[in-house]
């Protein structure tokens, strides 16, 4: 199945397939440099600029701002209230040289070659037509700029043990980005598309996230104990016909038997480019 032809007759919906529920935002305060955009860590000097496509709460991108500091951070967002939680994260931890705006990724309100680095973690699966937008991301970067981005492939992630549940929650959490209009493998694509979008010089990677300690398995299983049948997955999982609240109940028992597992283990794998323009 592909979401890349523009002549298609109607228009993707392109809704972030989680929503921003409360539990979804608990876990993006996990992410960090360190454990998210490592492989960008040798780009990270002070004094270049970043765009943050796809922000979220902020946590990366103050993280980011911090270690490029005195230099300008921008985050960028669809969503105003997101925006908000970031800028008062940035507040908060006294980081002054970051600062956040609702912004398009296909529409950037910069003017052409203004960033050293643009970065977006975990956007581009959710969209419609990444290269469109990796081109849009490639006019605002400055002639020798990096754009560097990560995603998950959920075509590789790796449960332990086997438990029914879980297996039909992956089933659904496909179908459902599908329809959303993303692709669930964009690890995968990462490479391909961003050659389509213009850029010649193009380093991959891959890296994986690991929950497994029984802090690991408590957050994790938990937050998507209560995804499934309380954010917006759940309604579009419904709306969508491929499961109704009987399935979605059924996935957060399975999630809580895993939680409870002191065997649970959970692999997230990851593709990641470093694209210079």
């Amino acid at each position: 199945m592909t979401h890349l032809d523009e002549s298609s007759e109607s228009a993707p919906r392109e809704e972030y397939i989680h929503g921003h529920h409360e539990s979804v935002l608990r876990s993006h305060t996990w992410r960090t440099v360190a454990n998210s955009a490592a492989y960008l860590i040798p780009e990270l000097r002070a004094g270049r600029m970043l765009l943050d496509v796809g922000c979220g709460p902020g946590t990366i991108t103050v993280d980011l701002a911090r270690r490029l500091a005195p230099a300008r951070v921008v985050g960028i967002d669809a969503a105003s209230d997101i925006v908000e939680r970031a800028a008062g994260l940035a507040a908060d931890e006294g980081v002054h040289n970051a600062s956040f705006q609702v912004g398009d990724v296909y529409a950037l309100d910069f003017a052409d070659a203004t960033f050293d680095i643009v970065h977006a973690h975990q956007v581009l699966q959710h969209l419609a037509n990444p290269i469109a937008a990796m081109a849009e991301i490639r006019r605002v970067l400055r002639p020798g700029g990096v754009f560097a981005a990560r995603d998950v492939d959920y075509g590789g992630v790796m449960i332990a043990p086997r438990i029914d549940g879980l297996a039909d929650w992956m089933r659904v959490y496909r179908e459902v980005h599908y329809w959303n209009g993303g692709d669930p493998d964009a690890g995968r694509s990462l490479k391909a598309w961003a050659r389509r979008a213009g850029f010649t010089d193009v380093t991959s990677s891959a890296s994986v996230w690991c929950f497994a300690s029984d802090a690991e398995r408590e957050w994790w299983g938990e937050s998507w104990a209560v995804r499934v049948t309380e954010s917006s997955f759940a309604a579009h999982a419904i709306e969508s016909g491929v499961a109704d609240l009987a399935d979605l109940k059924r996935m957060a028992v399975a999630w809580r038997e895993w939680v409870r597992d002191p065997n649970g283990w959970f692999g997230m794998p990851h593709g990641e480019i470093l694209a210079r323009a």
